[in-house]
């Protein structure tokens, strides 16, 4: 039986996590305060969707940065597969590795899908907007590649 979604509300903290990341080390919400921190939950490295959605942010990292914003890309792939991934596709942020999906639990994204007549749990393509102080200021949940970075974008000059 899936698990209920998280709880997590706009305008409330987001719930801190530590996760191994592609920076050598682990990351948890908690260390980038004073930053605004965009999470993107996607499905799989190296998959066509998936590697769109971390090229557009890619190309737009300068402007996040800018912003004083940190991206972290979530997945349940481990980091071999990450480290693969940023290489082919010169990812300028980190990955975090979510094998056992706690924090795609905790963000509400690991949901039953379907394709092809199939059931499976997976995660929903989802980004999470957090300001400088640990709140949660901006949700997109099931969202399409096309144009989700640039949305992604407008959202953070807003805050």
């Amino acid at each position: 039986m899936p698990k209920k979604r998280a709880e997590i509300k706009l305008g409330k903290p987001a719930p801190d996590f530590e996760l191994p990341a592609t920076n050598g080390g682990t990351v948890t919400l908690k260390q980038y305060r004073g930053r605004k921190v965009v999470i993107y939950f996607y499905p799989k490295d190296l998959t066509p969707a998936c590697t769109q959605q971390s090229c557009d942010f890619r190309d737009a990292a300068t402007e996040f940065e800018d912003s004083n914003a940190v991206i972290l890309g979530i997945s349940t792939n481990d980091l071999k597969t990450h480290y693969r991934f940023i290489e082919k596709h010169e990812l300028p942020f980190t990955l975090l590795a979510d094998p056992e999906h706690q924090v795609c639990e905790l963000f509400g994204v690991w949901q039953e899908k379907k394709l092809y007549g199939r059931t499976y749990m997976g995660i929903v393509r989802s980004t999470f907007l957090i300001d400088e102080s640990g709140l949660l200021v901006q949700e997109w949940r099931n969202i399409k590649v096309k144009g989700h970075v640039e949305a992604v974008k407008q959202a953070l000059q807003a805050t």
